[in-house]
């Protein structure tokens, strides 16, 4: 009996995982072509940025082969289609300027931002303190210019 219930609770799952895939959401991958960028300080500034942030908050976003698996997929476009609204470095002059700069600069400060579950599989977005500290002058050298 215990043997019948988990190999149909094994077919359920297998089956629901496979008709999950049909989903069509999370698989519009575009990156719009980039506008125009920050006149950044520094090539160092823009290095930082792009490693920590440009997934989610610029046109060139990086679709690693997961994001075409759902449900990840979906949290994947979700973050994408959130983030570049509230800042998108790739549209700078046309409004993908942040409206709040200090909110730029404050989620960094508190870590928030990158956030913890990008971390794992985008190592290369985890910053010291030392590099945090470096993009949140840079961004703010950035902005006044």
């Amino acid at each position: 009996m215990l043997k019948k219930i988990l190999k149909w609770g094994a077919i359920l799952v297998v089956g629901g995982f496979v008709l999950i895939q049909l989903v069509p959401y999370g698989r519009n991958h575009t990156n719009p072509p980039v506008q125009s960028e920050p006149n950044w300080d520094s090539p160092e500034t823009r290095a930082l940025a792009e490693r920590a942030c440009f997934d989610c908050h610029s046109n060139e976003t990086e679709w690693p082969w997961y994001s075409n698996v759902a449900p990840v997929s979906w949290l994947v476009q979700h973050d994408v289609e959130e983030g570049r609204p509230i800042l998108n470095f790739s549209e700078w002059d046309q409004g993908g300027k942040p409206r709040e700069l200090e909110e730029m600069w404050e989620v960094l400060q508190h870590g928030s931002m990158p956030p913890a579950v990008f971390l794992p599989t985008h190592p290369e977005a985890r910053l010291t303190q030392a590099e945090t500290d470096a993009l949140i002058a840079g961004l703010r050298a950035t902005a006044r210019n």
